[in-house]
């Protein structure tokens, strides 16, 4: 008789789906289903940052403690993500009393189901499962992702390696890649980008990484959430650039994947240093910046004919009157063109009455983009006097862009 698992594709939407653990497999795991609208109920003592950051923006339920079976209440599907064989068959035990399909990270032989290796391509999901064998599937999904994008490099071969990565039969060894992934928009991230990531041994990751390019890294990857969370738990970033060194001279291909373009606020000059200062070599690989997508995908071009000729990106995550801010205030407030503030949207207030003792008028038209690109992004008009009220009423959370300018209504009708 077949044992050949019956392919399927799930409707999560609005229904439970609990998730035990709250680790680097839990990271990968719950974006996609989040991407589904599966409501989502993670049971773990402790947390990743990227995790965490998820649970405080209410985009799951996170109970901080262990599972008890009645977590599986109302549960239409179970992902164990835990490395505890006996906690993790404790989990597929009461799964199984409530014919409750569930996953095992630690067991794919004990599981009553499999999370394919997948691929997205606009609207179309390619799902494939390899008998067992993640690789298998890897491989077989990675050249269905080929065929989709309809990509030929410029000489003429699909898919043939960099030199400058240094790529020996199709793997990379001992040397690192800062990657920007784009905005938010998984789709987002160059080809290259891209391809370097499913080489990866390594993955280094920040919390405004999409999450559903996590989902597609290979089962033995190892992933470092790095997530540096506004006002919450961090890593130093001298802790994050001895892990980038460390991996990289024990012969692994590291990829420091980031939000947006590795160079706009994200402090990977930094780290290209820590690494040329240990002899690791590194291949830059840019990213669409959120300083430009975000007003994008809000309606907002950053410049426009008659309107304006010039866009200024600045770091609002000090107060204008900060020691150590190194932004002149005051002259941005004589310019004429669009001004985009990133990571502001805590000192706003200021930000905004700075600009107006300047002599910016308050009526400037201004907007903020919250979760630019993604399923989840929020658009707030309003102008240089009112958007920080606006914003606070509304409830605007990072990570957010604000741009201010005549150009903010230059696309309305």
């Amino acid at each position: 008789m077949s044992s050949n698992p019956y392919p399927l594709g799930l409707r999560l939407h609005g229904r439970r789906v609990v998730v035990v653990g709250g680790g680097a497999v839990a990271t990968r795991r719950v974006p996609a289903l989040l991407d589904a609208g599966a409501d989502v109920l993670l049971v773990a003592p402790e947390l990743t940052p990227a995790l965490r950051a998820r649970a405080d923006a209410g985009r799951l339920h996170w109970v901080p403690r262990r599972f008890v079976p009645e977590d599986l209440d109302g549960a239409w599907l179970v992902q164990v993500a835990v490395d505890d064989p006996m906690a993790a068959a404790s989990v597929s035990a009461v799964a199984a009393e409530r014919r409750i399909f569930c996953v095992r990270a630690d067991d794919r032989t004990a599981a009553t189901a499999w999370t394919p290796a997948v691929t997205r391509h606009g609207p179309v999901t390619v799902a494939v499962l390899g008998g067992g064998d993640p690789r298998r599937a890897m491989t077989v999904r990675d050249a269905i992702r080929d065929l989709l994008a309809v990509r030929v490099a410029p000489d003429g071969i699909a898919g043939r390696p960099d030199a400058s990565t240094g790529t020996t039969g199709g793997r990379q060894t001992g040397r690192v890649a800062l990657v920007g992934a784009g905005p938010g928009d998984p789709e987002l991230i160059t080809v290259k980008g891209w391809r370097l990531l499913t080489e990866a041994d390594v993955v280094v990751a920040d919390r405004l990484v999409p999450g559903l390019l996590l989902d597609e890294l290979r089962p033995d990857v190892e992933l470092v959430d790095a997530s540096k969370i506004p006002y919450g738990p961090s890593r130093a970033q001298e802790e994050i650039n001895q892990i980038l060194v460390d991996r990289a001279l024990a012969g692994a291909f590291v990829v420091r994947l980031k939000g947006g373009d590795p160079y706009v606020f994200g402090r990977g000059g930094e780290e290209l240093l820590a690494c040329a200062a240990a002899g690791v070599p590194v291949t830059v690989v840019p990213g669409v910046t959120s300083s430009i997508a975000a007003p994008a995908a809000a309606g907002i071009p950053v410049t426009h004919r008659g309107v304006a000729h010039e866009f200024t990106v600045v770091s609002g995550h000090l107060a204008p009157d900060a020691a150590a801010s190194l932004v002149r205030w005051d002259a941005l407030a004589g310019l004429h063109g669009t001004l985009v503030i990133l990571m502001g949207l805590k000192n706003l207030a200021a930000i905004t009455a700075t600009l107006i003792a300047h002599g910016r008028s308050p009526q400037t038209p201004a907007a903020v983009v919250q979760e630019a690109t993604t399923g989840t992004q929020r658009v707030l008009r309003s102008t240089l006097g009112e958007v920080a009220a606006d914003a606070l009423t509304a409830d605007l959370r990072p990570p957010a862009v604000v741009v201010v300018g005549d150009v903010v209504g230059a696309l309305d009708g």
